[in-house]
């Protein structure tokens, strides 16, 4: 598999503290063309979890599904979606157990509406988890300015309904902030 492995950032760190488990539902929102978090959490929930793929770019998403299949993963599903437009991605609401965002919110103009819209879909009790860069590595990584502040997201995320549980730092270069929907 096309995989970037865990150097950078090691989503089994971050599945263990959430408890990600067999059977679960769970969305990478900006999953990107390595499918980074799809492909390990797609092994953690099993057959009868699901993973929703999510990006704006089409051909990542064809990257992900040719994967996927060539894989075995019949449980991961694309999803074409602009996660900035709130309401607009075709996942019920209240339906995941676990929205991740890795590496996007840097990305973003309108972070608020993004953080919305992961909250719509997630069940009471699920968790959104973001990961972004805290360090460059050399040319990888947003520049300084462009870098999210995880106060700034933490404050974002507490107008949707999301309580602050944790702070981890999956690699050297990110951290990693874990919230609940109340």
């Amino acid at each position: 598999m096309a995989h970037s492995g865990t150097a950078l950032i090691d989503p089994y760190k971050i599945f263990e503290k959430i408890s990600l488990s067999q059977g679960q539902r769970v969305a990478d929102l900006g999953c990107g063309r390595t499918g980074h978090f799809v492909f390990p959490a797609v092994k953690v929930v099993g057959d009868k979890g699901i993973v929703y793929a999510v990006d704006v770019v089409k051909n990542i998403l064809e990257s992900i599904k040719s994967l996927a299949r060539s894989e075995g993963f019949d449980n991961v599903q694309t999803v074409w979606s602009d996660i900035e437009l709130p309401g607009k991605t075709p996942i019920p609401d209240g339906s995941l157990d676990v929205c991740f965002y890795v590496n996007v919110l840097f990305q973003l103009k309108n972070k608020q509406a993004s953080l919305q819209e992961g909250a719509r879909m997630l069940k009471k009790g699920g968790y959104l988890v973001i990961v972004d860069w805290a360090k460059k590595l050399g040319m990888l990584g947003p520049s300084p300015e462009l870098m999210v502040n995880p106060d700034e997201i933490t404050s974002l995320a507490a107008k949707q309904n999301l309580k602050f549980i944790d702070k981890l730092l999956p690699g050297d270069y990110h951290f990693s902030l874990i919230f609940e929907k109340v």
